[in-house]
């Protein structure tokens, strides 16, 4: 690894949470190697660290100090047979990532998985038996006139329709079990559904009338008996799903949201007020929000807060659920596609039509 790759993977422990997102997003790795001034290491920090510290009270412009990890493995770069010690490390106790130290403890190098064995690291593939809910009954008004042919869920991506590049996503965590809701043109999704030959177990339920974001998961009732996904047709991610769900468990939460980081840019000045006098004048601020993605993580029994034939939007069951329960958010940042209207649609077919996928 030359010197401005080392320098990429490098920060200091005063960078902001969101410039540690930043960078992370920047170099694909996963991980950063804290360094003081001297360029000596004296932390790690990963995507996991940062969400944690997230939903542990953390805001955008703390520093990462308060998160890095200051326990990791190394090797020093004088070890007898570096790289077989290195693959020991990395074998026996699932690590993918080990910096090299010199005798002043300063990075020299870092060794990843795939130097050493070719290919990511994949764990054993498991299947899950958790439901995929897809909710496909809405008119996508957003997409008019493209839905007034086809409806949203058969939108192309590329060569494909934007369900299949959904189910390919859950498939390559181990996830086969699919259910849509179906309204709006459903003879075509179940036409599409019939005909195409999938490795998955396809079932579907139909709304009589439109009910709302959510409602229709009360047809679900006598379908779903463990805990599972409800995933809008629109929302494409590349993330870990099977990270998600650990994450649920590991929360014991009744919902879990999946939200996203962005930033929301105000093109104007924005003028702050205290006692009617003015206090400063912000130009063009940019503010860090989480989006709702339009994933979520739902136990069954939240089913039950559903009536039948009765409209629910989303939002309204998780405020309902909220208020009683347990609902936590996985938060993560880049990496998400929403093609629900024609401008996110034209955006992201450029983003993606560089990605293997399309």
């Amino acid at each position: 690894m030359n010197r401005s790759q080392l320098e990429c993977l490098q920060i200091f422990s005063n960078t902001t949470i969101k410039q540690a997102m930043q960078k992370l997003g920047d170099t694909e790795r996963q991980i950063l190697f804290v360094v003081n001034k001297k360029n000596v290491l004296i932390g790690t920090i990963t995507d996991g660290d940062i969400r944690r510290g997230l939903l542990n009270g953390f805001q955008f412009e703390d520093k990462i100090e308060g998160l890095m990890n200051h326990e990791y493995r190394y090797l020093n770069c004088g070890a007898v047979d570096l790289q077989n010690q290195a693959k020991k490390i990395m074998v026996e106790e699932l690590v993918e990532q080990i910096p090299v130290l010199d005798e002043n403890g300063i990075i020299i190098d870092v060794i990843f998985w795939t130097d050493l064995f070719g290919i990511e690291h994949v764990e054993d593939r498991v299947e899950h038996q958790t439901p995929i809910v897809i909710m496909a009954g809405g008119k996508g008004a957003r997409l008019d006139p493209f839905t007034r042919i086809f409806p949203k869920p058969l939108v192309p991506i590329g060569n494909k329709p934007v369900i299949e590049l959904i189910m390919e996503r859950f498939y390559r965590y181990g996830f086969f079990k699919f259910i849509y809701t179906l309204n709006y043109k459903k003879e075509y999704l179940k036409l599409y559904l019939k005909e195409n030959t999938f490795p998955y177990t396809i079932d579907w339920v139909e709304e009589d009338v439109h009910l709302g974001t959510a409602g229709s998961i009360y047809l679900l009732k006598d379908k779903v008996k463990e805990t599972f996904f409800v995933v809008n047709c629109d929302t494409l991610m590349d993330v870990n799903y099977e990270e998600i769900l650990d994450w649920h468990k590991e929360s014991a939460a009744s919902i879990t949201v999946v939200g996203c980081h962005k930033e929301i840019k105000i093109p104007f000045g924005v003028v702050e007020l205290s006692d009617g006098r003015l206090k400063k004048i912000l130009e063009k601020p940019v503010n860090d929000v989480i989006i709702n993605t339009g994933v979520y993580v739902v136990e069954p029994h939240v089913i039950s807060y559903l009536q039948d034939g009765v409209k629910m939007d989303m939002n309204n069951l998780i405020e309902l659920v909220a208020a009683k329960e347990k609902v936590s958010v996985y938060p993560l940042y880049g990496n998400w596609f929403d093609v629900g209207q024609w401008q996110e649609y034209k955006d992201n077919i450029e983003i993606m039509r560089m990605s293997e996928d399309v």
